[in-house]
């Protein structure tokens, strides 16, 4: 006898077209039969071993997170209610560029320190990995929910080349291809880069091009967060369609907002260019979060030329008080290319998290002038996270409803308030967008979370409910679903979604977390087309 009968629910099921009532049947970790109207058909109702009565609930596919920053959180934190309760059942991990496989000792180290905003330094993980394959291995082990990766290509450049701002020799081009293939090879599902963050944004197009090469000839795609958001936004994605367009390689547009004020009401801008390229065969899609300010880390902010040499010549160069003045400079006249090409307006960043308890006072305060976020940085050497409150509510609208959109959290779970996407992005969409606003009905917007994404990662048993796919499934309330999240208080678990299976097991079970740890690395294997110089 089967493990598990859904009864009576109000199937949605990731596809975009309408809903119907059905009994599901789970076994093995797997849809085994769906039975449509069984209540009303009058026929032989299936039967298991236990039955849920879904009377009023919504069963769809689990959400697939298309941007998060999981990547040490799901190893500390076996709980992780933070993305299950909210009914993630995937996360894509590996993203902006930066992210802890492949390393070397040395490259581990500065990857621990650039991004201990992101993710904290990590005291509590045993590193014990190098590859990206081991990595993937570690996941293995037991995880509250699945997870894919890219590789990131910041990271790579850090082994193969430093932190320096110059073209790669073509030995090092060739080391980073090497690296590229056999990441592939081991399991990946792309390459991120992040194009305003340090060493990635050293990269010159015809380095990227390369790579998107690599990357094309496996099946995988490229996530990059581009070389801006702020002023040459549209200049930005332009430049990602045509490398990608050169490279042969599928676009995955990293949490695609049009933010900062020089972009309000620029949206269909965005949309026309998109629409362009993909009626041109351009192979794009992209994410976004349903809030409008960013989150990012404090460090983030500075010009690439500070952040040369890596987190000890960055605090060098804090220290020393006319190069500190030539950074307040760029940052507040000039723009800096790590603020995107705009001045910072201080007023918009607030302290979300920092890594010494010392300074915990900080969090939740805005950052007054250049004095307060250099003192900052140095006495938390490079550790605050920030929320950075930009952004315009009708560009968020717009470009969800695009038919490339899938939903990405970018959550960021380190700090003391970190940005209330990490807890409330797919419930917010759910309950804000779609039934409180009619941005999008519910079906699409289920198509967005799970069908869209699953698609884009190639994985041909995942994101609908279909006989044979795994059972990633969760049941919401589409009448209650809401997030608990908000800006004062952003880990607080969303309403309205009690139950969430992985892998046809409940992890989360009469909305409480069960000790069960049903995720794992979710391997694309990748088939390889055509030779790839190494």
């Amino acid at each position: 006898m089967e493990e598990l009968v859904i009864r009576d629910a109000d199937v949605v099921d990731g596809s975009g077209e309408p809903s119907y009532r059905a009994d599901v049947v789970v076994d093995g970790g797997r849809i085994v039969s769906i039975v449509k109207e069984a209540a009303d058909a009058g026929c032989q109702r299936p039967t298991a071993r236990r039955e849920l009565d879904a009377e009023g609930l919504v069963l769809s596919p689990g959400f697939i997170d298309m941007h998060a920053h999981s990547d040490l959180a799901l190893l500390r934190d076996p709980d992780h209610s933070a993305k299950a309760a909210q009914g993630v059942t995937l996360e894509v991990l590996g993203q902006d560029g930066l992210s802890y496989a492949p390393v070397d000792d040395r490259t581990l180290a500065d990857v621990r320190r650039a991004i201990t905003g992101w993710n904290g330094y990590g005291d509590d993980i045993d590193f014990d990995w190098r590859t990206v394959g081991e990595y993937l291995d570690r996941l293995d082990r037991g995880i509250a929910v699945n997870a894919a990766y890219l590789i990131p290509q910041g990271t790579v450049r850090m082994l193969a080349v430093g932190w320096e701002d110059r073209e790669a020799t073509p030995a090092e081009l060739d080391r980073m291809r090497q690296l590229v293939a056999e990441g592939m090879e081991q399991g990946a599902v792309g390459l991120s880069s992040g194009l305003t963050y340090t060493p990635g944004m050293y990269a010159k197009d015809a380095e990227l091009t390369e790579l998107c090469r690599v990357v094309a000839s496996y099946g995988g795609y490229y996530c990059p967060h581009h070389r801006s958001y702020g002023a040459g936004a549209l200049e930005a994605y332009e430049e990602m369609v045509a490398l990608t367009r050169e490279a042969g390689c599928s676009l995955h547009l990293a949490h695609a907002t049009m933010n900062f004020g020089v972009n309000k009401g620029r949206a269909p801008e965005l949309i026309a260019l998109l629409d362009k390229a993909l009626a041109d065969g351009a192979d794009i899609s992209l994410d976004t979060y349903p809030y409008t300010p960013g989150s990012t880390t404090l460090v983030a902010l500075l010009p690439s030329w500070a952040s040369e040499g890596g987190p000890e010549e960055i605090l060098r160069r804090l220290a020393d008080d006319a190069t500190a003045e030539r950074i307040r400079h760029h940052l507040e006249v000039v723009g800096s290319d790590g603020c995107h090409g705009v001045p910072v307006e201080w007023e918009t960043i607030e302290i979300s998290g920092v890594g010494d308890p010392a300074l915990a006072d900080q969090v939740g305060r805005r950052v007054d002038g250049w004095a307060t976020a250099r003192r900052l940085l140095l006495a938390d050497r490079l550790a605050p996270s920030i929320i950075q409150h930009v952004g315009h509510e009708e560009n968020v609208r717009q470009i969800m409803r695009h038919r490339v959109h899938t939903g990405g959290s970018d959550g960021i779970l380190q700090g003391a308030k970190p940005h209330p996407r990490a807890y409330g992005t797919f419930p917010r969409y759910l309950g804000h967008y779609v039934r409180e606003l009619g941005v999008l009905s519910l079906e699409e917007c289920v198509a967005h979370l799970t069908g869209r994404p699953a698609a884009r990662l190639r994985l041909p048993d995942r994101g609908l409910v279909r006989e044979g796919h795994r059972a990633d499934l969760v049941l919401f309330d589409p009448a209650t679903v809401a997030p608990g999240a908000t800006f004062e208080e952003p880990r607080t678990l969303p309403t309205g979604i009690p139950h969430v299976l992985v892998d046809g097991k409940f992890v989360i079970e009469d909305g409480r977390r069960t000790d069960v740890l049903a995720g794992r690395a979710v391997r694309r294997s990748p088939v390889r087309r055509n030779a790839t110089r190494a």
